[in-house]
């Protein structure tokens, strides 16, 4: 996707990137069968659906975005194609941050996954999972890098809203976000550290290059980071969401923190932004989810979790009346006050059987 640089005149363009899992419709088992349902897909369909790291993975990049509308219909036509797609096949498509039934899956081919496949080594089985991702367009590589910047304590609070990975292996892992749990075994997982400008962004990671799991710029896997390719924020916290509506509400979300924080860092305590601080609370939400207290980044204090998200809307909330998507995002968080986050529906639907969360996930993926 080619991103223009915003001016503060107009919206900011953004792009969601949707990572989904292929399964197997009886035991929920990650199947290695994503060129075949790629191939499977009509080629009017296809336009920014891609083999990922995994075989048993597609994801999908929209094109540039400018408003809900344009964001619901390009992940409706995706997640259309790959359902039917995958169904002829014998597969079950799924939007969840981890696969949920036991079952292992292969790297693909190619000099780069299968070096990753090297590093990894015992890590590598248990390497599933998938996110959402979204990019937000930005004036300059500075500017994205002040946002970031001031994005790093309400990373916490966006995680624990979206976090939808909860069973691995057929089984509860303790954690709303599992997906957080596997990604943290990378060299450069969890949240990005501050950066003076993005001359010292680039310098640094640069420096990191060869280090670990970090083989090339691409495998920074910071759960925000400047895009290489694009003039883009890529905020990646976010598991894969069940529903595409749910994807957009967030991305709408993502959309309106990077305008403000651009604008001017939203305010937090000074102590919020400390490195441990933040990555304790990015655990502590992977963790609990919604279910208990997050660390709140206005106080620097723990409060309730649905205190936080208030205080987060309230700083994205010029932002969202000026884009016309407050309405949206406020009645996505009336749903998962109601409904409960992606973790919270898949554990109730797993203590029915699995049966009951494949018809969850597959009624979801198309919802």
């Amino acid at each position: 996707m080619t991103m223009t640089a915003p001016a503060r005149a107009r919206l900011r363009t953004f792009g969601i990137e949707e990572e989904i899992v292929l399964l197997d419709p009886a035991v929920l088992a990650p199947l290695d069968v994503a060129e075949r349902v790629l191939a499977a897909i009509p080629p009017a369909d296809a336009e920014g659906v891609e083999r990922e790291l995994l075989l048993a993975q597609l994801e999908f990049a929209s094109p540039v975005l400018t408003g809900q509308g344009e964001a619901d219909a390009a992940l409706r036509r995706f997640r259309a194609a790959v359902a039917s797609a995958a169904e002829g096949v014998g597969a079950m498509a799924a939007s969840v941050g981890s696969p949920v039934g036991e079952g292992a899956t292969s790297v693909r081919e190619g000099e780069r996954y299968e070096g990753f496949e090297g590093l990894m080594g015992a890590l590598l089985p248990e390497h599933r999972m998938q996110g959402l991702h979204v990019h937000v367009g930005i004036a300059s590589r500075d500017e994205g890098v002040r946002a970031m910047n001031a994005l790093r304590p309400w990373l916490a609070p966006l995680l624990a809203l979206t976090a939808s990975s909860p069973v691995s292996g057929g089984a509860d892992t303790g954690f709303a976000s599992w997906r957080t749990g596997i990604a943290r075994r990378l060299t450069t997982a969890g949240a990005p550290p501050a950066f003076a400008d993005a001359a010292d962004y680039d310098r640094r990671a640069a420096a990191l290059l060869g280090l670990g799991t970090t083989t090339d710029r691409a495998s920074l896997w910071w759960s925000m980071r400047l895009c290489e390719h694009h003039p883009t924020v890529e905020v990646r916290v976010c598991d894969a969401q069940l529903t595409s509506g749910e994807s957009v509400a967030v991305a709408l979300l993502v959309r309106a923190l990077v305008d403000v924080a651009a604008a001017g860092a939203l305010p937090h305590a000074p102590a919020s932004a400390a490195p441990e601080l933040v990555e304790a609370a990015l655990w502590h939400a992977a963790k609990h989810g919604m279910a208990a207290g997050l660390h709140h980044p206005g106080t620097a204090l723990m409060a309730d979790a649905w205190t936080v998200v208030a205080a987060m809307l309230e700083h994205a909330r010029p932002a969202l009346a000026a884009s016309g998507d407050l309405a949206r995002v406020d009645a996505w968080l009336a749903r998962v006050r109601v409904d409960g986050t992606g973790a919270d529906r898949q554990r109730a639907a797993l203590a029915h059987g699995l049966p009951a969360l494949g018809a969850l996930l597959r009624g979801a993926f198309t919802a």
